[in-house]
């Protein structure tokens, strides 16, 4: 949420009020790096899951917005695992959940919206 709030800063630099949303973005940025090193990683992924999870997919811009998520997702796990040296089992262990991850999000989610939730979509 850092980097998402970062680049709405920088984008609204060419707004004629910059001078109010340009403070309101950078504060919000700061926020999250900060609350970024507080959060134990088990919470993180609570609060990933809870996101997930209430989620409106028969609204037809939210499936694109985590289509496009997945996208990036994938996009930058790849470039780390192309950049990344043999000598890093770690990074690679990281890497190959990651990966992992992504799959299972992105065929998990519409099987539990068609199948659990019963969902229709709305065009």
């Amino acid at each position: 949420m850092a980097l998402l709030f970062a680049y709405s800063a920088s984008v609204q630099l060419n707004d004629p009020d910059w001078y109010f949303w340009f403070p309101l973005y950078t504060l919000a940025c700061v926020v999250n790096l900060i609350n970024c090193k507080r959060i134990s990683k088990s919470t993180r992924i609570k609060q990933i899951t809870g996101t997930a999870l209430i989620l409106d997919l028969t609204h037809r811009v939210v499936r694109e917005k985590i289509g496009s998520g997945l996208v990036i997702a994938s996009m930058v796990l790849q470039q780390r695992a192309s950049s990344s040296s043999s000598k890093q089992p770690k990074e690679k262990n990281y890497i190959d959940f990651g990966v992992t991850a992504t799959v299972i999000f992105g065929y998990g989610l519409p099987f539990w919206f068609f199948t659990i939730q019963k969902g229709e979509i709305k065009i």
